[in-house]
């Protein structure tokens, strides 16, 4: 029964005494007091009554946030800074044994730096050179700290607050400026508008222009196309009649007529001339006999 109450007993020791390391955490080991070893992730077993396991340490990286600082500018100007750091334990030993508290000797660290800076700026130069002033303290912090196995990785000033009356000429100012920049941009729209009015203007001119110039030119082609078309009229018009006379005297030539007929058709030229109103007739030698005789023919079949 003894010996089953040992072995139960042992066996809880034994339990009691596996220690689990968790990933991304670190765990100090001391014996009889002093540092002995740093566990990491893993199962680890410590020997009982003599080691002691400090509370896990995280090795992940780390946001502190600390309150408003008061700080004073170069030229005398108090304003509220609050700050934010980003850390990360790189030694679990230093970090154990280097520093009291280590987050508060940081805040305090931060706010010392923080003066420090701010103190050889003037106002202006504060709340223009927040990269400036992240880059001194991240590297004055990570030299500050690296003997607690701490690394700064980043600094953040994540407000600056100016005094009120400070802030109440700021808004004044900004608010002027953003006047300016309205007025001006009013301006520039302005006259934009009367460029472009100008612009639709001048084409309108140049379209109006164009389009007479265009009618123009148009009622030249006709006209020219008129008395191209009246001339190839009259052109055909008079190869026509000349092609018509033509056929006539070659039917003529081709018939071979006799001076009997001749005369007849000279004498029927003649009397569609007398048709006239001419008042004056020239009567050819030729016609004037053929008359005669066509007279004493009419009176002889007339008797008859």
């Amino acid at each position: 029964m003894i010996i089953a109450i040992l072995l139960i007993l042992a066996l809880v020791v034994i339990i009691s005494n596996i220690v689990i390391v968790q990933q991304a955490t670190a765990r100090v080991v001391e014996r009889l007091g002093a540092y002995r070893t740093t566990w990491n992730v893993g199962l680890h077993f410590k020997i009982p009554f003599i080691e002691r396991v400090r509370r896990p340490i995280s090795l992940k990286e780390q946001v502190a946030d600390f309150p408003p600082q008061p700080v004073i500018t170069k030229d005398n100007v108090t304003m509220q800074i609050d700050t934010v750091v980003y850390f990360q334990i790189t030694d679990p030993k230093l970090y154990t044994y280097g520093v009291e508290r280590p987050i508060s000797a940081i805040e305090n660290l931060t706010a010392t730096t923080l003066r420090n800076i701010i103190g050889d700026l003037e106002l202006d130069q504060t709340l223009t050179s927040r990269d400036t002033i992240n880059t001194k303290m991240r590297t004055i912090l990570d030299e500050a700290t690296d003997p607690w196995g701490i690394k700064v990785n980043r600094v953040e000033l994540k407000n600056i607050i100016p005094p009120r009356e400070i802030q109440d000429a700021m808004e004044k100012q900004m608010k002027a400026e953003r006047e300016r920049r309205q007025a001006i941009l009013k301006a520039e729209g302005v006259k934009q508008s009367q460029i472009l009015e100008a612009e639709g203007e001048k084409q309108a001119v140049i379209l109006r222009a164009d389009a007479a110039k265009q009618s123009k030119i148009l009622d030249a082609e006709g006209e020219k196309e008129k008395q191209i078309l009246e001339a190839e009229g009259q052109a055909a018009a008079i190869m026509k009649t000349q092609e018509a006379l033509a056929k006539a005297i070659t039917l003529i030539n081709d018939a071979n007529p006799s001076d009997s007929v001749i005369k007849l058709k000279a004498l029927e030229a003649f009397q569609a001339a007398a048709d006239g109103k001419a008042t004056k007739l020239i009567i050819p030698s030729e016609i004037q006999s053929l008359a005669g005789l066509a007279g004493s023919l009419k009176e002889t079949f007339t008797d008859k």
